[in-house]
């Protein structure tokens, strides 16, 4: 959708057959159905910074899910089917309410409501699992806490794009990714160390008593300050246009749906690295195998801190395109190198591609859906579409590349999940349009 910026005058002539003015003709107002010129937005710095430090808490909140509740229902004597029925229940939530997440999200009239919601019940789930490990309570908690993160990713984007409009939502972008990669670090450290020095059993409680920073931070967030139409991808107009807030328009629209499918086999081809890689190196040094993953899992995240905020800007100096095209080329070299490198320890360095990779998707993904959903109304709603193709990317791209290296071993699976980025880059090269604005 191209919008055009129309002039700052309020008013226009009745010109003649030759476009001029006749002498003594009124000036009379215009009625357009074109977006009203966007009026500069700068919030304070106590609301940048409480968001900032949201999301830092709220990567710390996360992180103590994921490997964490396998171990602990381990050590509580439960059954790996058992645990693995309660995962695969919250991964079907988490998918299939992506897009109702995101409805709600634009239905919202507070997306900080909605933000503090979420994260006081993912609180409690942690509480929850803490206190009563049973398979009905923790089955019940892992459901609520899928549903609060499909509201919170959406909640946290809208509350950027609501704060400083889509003229800055780049760097701010970056800015977010940037506190989220060191609070997933910081927390990491520390939940590693509660599960050693104390129990698994502490990491939940620990978890839980990080949802109050993270819900102190949210309260330094003003709510004036959050433009709630720019939050759900709204603009001002002089006459309202149906067909540009349908959702049908949305869901049909060439840009999305171009994105989504490339976020698809983006996901479909990175979500297997790691964990077939986590396998060759612990067949090949046993010994440092921890070490050596927690070293791949570091390394990108060091990157993302330093390079996120220089993404959101390039972004807007370069256009959207060429990082999408830099990042599916890292994509595909990190394939192509876990398929031919032998050395456990070189395998620690070609995880740099996966840092680049995923400083630029950590700020195009929300960057690139509010280009495509301006004006639309339907901002979170248009995340959730791209949302829930990445988790069908995501839940295909293990299962498939596992299937492969049992049969024809990792060299082969790693090729073919690089031969699925390559697929992704072409699709960004031939297809995909330049979302980038650059007029209101």
């Amino acid at each position: 959708m191209n919008l055009v910026a129309r002039p700052n005058t309020p008013f226009e002539t009745i010109d003649d057959d030759r476009g001029k003015r006749s002498a003594g003709e009124k000036i009379v107002p215009l009625v357009t159905d074109q977006p009203r010129p966007e009026e500069p937005h700068t919030p304070s710095s106590q609301s940048q910074h409480g968001l900032d430090w949201f999301i830092f808490f709220l990567a710390d909140v996360q992180t103590g899910f994921g490997p964490f509740i396998a171990v602990y229902l381990t050590t509580q004597k439960w059954t790996q089917v058992e645990i693995g029925f309660v995962l695969s229940i919250a991964g079907i939530i988490g998918l299939l309410g992506q897009m109702p997440g995101g409805a709600i999200v634009d239905a919202a009239r507070s997306e900080r409501v909605v933000a503090g919601c979420a994260v006081a019940a993912i609180g409690n789930c942690a509480l929850a699992y803490a206190i009563w490990p049973i398979l009905p309570v923790v089955t019940l908690a892992a459901t609520f806490h899928a549903l609060a993160s499909c509201v919170l990713g959406p909640a946290i984007a809208a509350i950027s794009l609501g704060l400083v409009g889509p003229h800055a939502i780049g760097e701010r972008l970056g800015r977010n990714a940037r506190f989220a990669s060191l609070g997933n670090g910081s927390a990491a450290a520390l939940m590693g160390a509660c599960g050693y020095l104390l129990s698994s059993r502490a990491v939940f409680i620990v978890t839980f008593l990080l949802a109050i920073p993270a819900l102190v931070s949210l309260s330094r967030i003003r709510e004036r300050e959050i433009d709630i139409a720019q939050a759900h991808g709204e603009v001002k107009r002089e006459v309202p246009d149906k067909k540009a807030t349908s959702v049908l328009s949305l869901v049909r629209h060439r840009s999305l749906l171009i994105f989504a499918c490339a976020m698809m086999l983006f996901q479909l081809s990175n979500a297997a690295m790691l964990p077939l890689m986590a396998g060759v190196v612990t067949r090949r040094s046993s010994e440092w195998a921890p070490i050596l993953i927690a070293a791949c899992i570091i390394v990108p995240q060091a990157f993302v801190a330093l390079a996120s905020p220089s993404v959101g800007r390039k972004a807007q100096e370069w256009g959207r395109r060429p990082l999408l095209l830099i990042a599916f080329a890292a994509l595909m070299i990190r394939g192509l190198l876990f398929a031919t490198v032998h050395d456990p320890y070189v395998l620690v360095a070609v995880q740099v591609f996966d840092g680049i990779t995923a400083a630029v998707f950590s700020v195009m993904v929300p960057l690139v859906v509010a280009d495509v959903a301006f004006g639309s109304g339907h901002f979170n709603l248009a995340q959730g579409i791209v949302g829930t193709a990445v988790g069908i990317g995501a839940s295909l791209s293990t299962v498939l590349a596992g299937y492969v290296s049992d049969r024809l071993g990792s060299a082969t699976a790693f090729l073919g999940l690089a031969g699925v980025a390559s697929l992704g880059l072409l699709m960004i090269w031939l297809v995909m349009p330049e979302t980038r604005r650059t007029s209101a």
